[in-house]
């Protein structure tokens, strides 16, 4: 019999994060303590979910406009301005898509020809590079170092380059690291983006969990960059929306034109339900955000601290609702430590190598959970690595 198989599709090795979700589920027991899973421990607000309820009852339940409802894409179009300065138009510039994972593999398939390179910094968040490798495209890593705080480093992206190089990808706050960019970092990578006529694509799906004094940038907004830039964000990480599955992108009207066509052919429109929540999310939903993210940073500050008690390196990330602590001084690799506590103390975290090579040694660490769960967690933690 002929091989059915696709070889790319077939040569992508599984999520590492599903690895450990799995081993998780396989022990089938409730005194496992996971701080694996980077979904919000939030239920989705309440006069959010009404909105859904309030559809379905009023049979909203057709299809929509394939890029969306209008009146969320006008939305989402003052949201990016109230908050990023960015000014879209909701007719052309705006893409309802379901969840931002739909965004990332469209421009990627909209804009990538076959042999054309795409930058991928990594630690990143395991889709990345797949949905290159979907689109006929190259990805080509930047290890990020923890002595820069995983920040993409001008003269990195500059080393990076080739005369294939079109598209750059840059997602912060970053899954799995933490880390943000400031201001001043992002002109420094926008100044080599521009000079040698590149693109953009942003994942800024944890912009509105940011923390400390530096409010959130978008390169985007940096002069000379919002037409060669792709801004993907959503509604899952801030409204603690996940299973809604609602995504969107911004940007010029050309390349949003493009994704609209993979849009359309394999998916038609995001679920309508989800649209008339994402409405509401969008008008009235900033306190339950500001709550959320106050509650996330008292965590964030709860767990630096006790890694720093218990003697394990941790630069404080400052986005998303991630750390990133350092184990190279256990003397084994992220896999095995992520393998041990679970079977020792019962404890889920993911090994940093799931997120690329310049992951290991390290963990990712979520803190979308209750400080009882991560006081918890921590205890096990101390009582493992004491023993080391």
């Amino acid at each position: 019999m002929r091989d059915p198989l696709n070889s790319f599709i077939e040569a992508i090795p599984p999520s590492g994060i599903r690895r450990f979700f799995d081993m998780v589920a396989e022990m089938d027991d409730p005194e496992v303590v996971s701080l694996g899973v980077g979904e919000p421990d939030f239920d989705t607000p309440w006069h959010i979910r009404e909105e859904g309820i309030y559809a379905i009852t009023k049979g909203k339940t057709f299809y929509s406009a394939n890029a969306g409802l209008m009146e969320l894409r006008k939305e989402i179009a003052a949201y990016t301005n109230r908050h990023y300065g960015l000014v879209y138009d909701p007719a052309s510039e705006v893409l309802v898509t379901v969840g931002g994972s739909e965004a990332i593999d469209a421009c990627f398939r909209a804009m990538l020809d076959p042999g054309d390179e795409v930058i991928i910094p990594e630690p990143c968040f395991v889709s990345y590079k797949p949905c290159a490798v979907f689109a006929g495209a190259v990805p080509v890593v930047i290890d990020l170092q923890e002595k820069n705080e995983f920040k993409l480093q001008p003269e990195e992206l500059e080393a990076a380059i080739t005369d294939k190089t079109k598209l750059v990808f840059i997602s912060y706050p970053n899954n799995p690291t933490g880390a943000v960019m400031n201001r001043e970092d992002l002109e420094k990578i926008a100044e080599v983006v521009i000079r040698h006529d590149l693109f953009v694509l942003t994942d800024e799906i944890y912009s509105a969990l940011s923390y400390g004094d530096d409010e959130f940038v978008s390169i985007a907004s940096l002069p000379g960059m919002r037409d060669r830039t792709i801004v993907v964000n959503g509604f899952s990480k801030a409204f603690a929306m996940t299973g809604w599955r609602l995504g969107y992108a911004t940007g010029p009207a050309r390349v949003i034109k493009q994704m609209m066509k993979v849009h359309q052919f394999a998916i038609m429109c995001p679920p309508t339900l989800s649209q008339y929540a994402a409405i509401e999310a969008l008008r009235n939903g900033e306190e339950d955000v500001q709550f959320m993210r106050n509650e996330y940073d008292q965590r964030r500050l709860f767990l630096l601290k006790r890694f720093e008690e218990m003697g394990i390196p941790c630069f404080e990330a400052k986005g998303a609702f991630y750390l990133f602590p350092c184990i190279k001084k256990f003397g084994m690799s992220s896999n095995e430590f992520a393998e041990r506590i679970l079977n020792e103390q019962k404890l889920a975290v993911v090994p940093g190598s799931a997120f690329g090579a310049s992951g290991e040694g390290f963990l990712r660490i979520s803190y979308a959970y209750s400080l009882r769960d991560l006081k918890r967690a921590c205890e096990r933690i101390e009582a493992f690595v004491s023993k080391l």
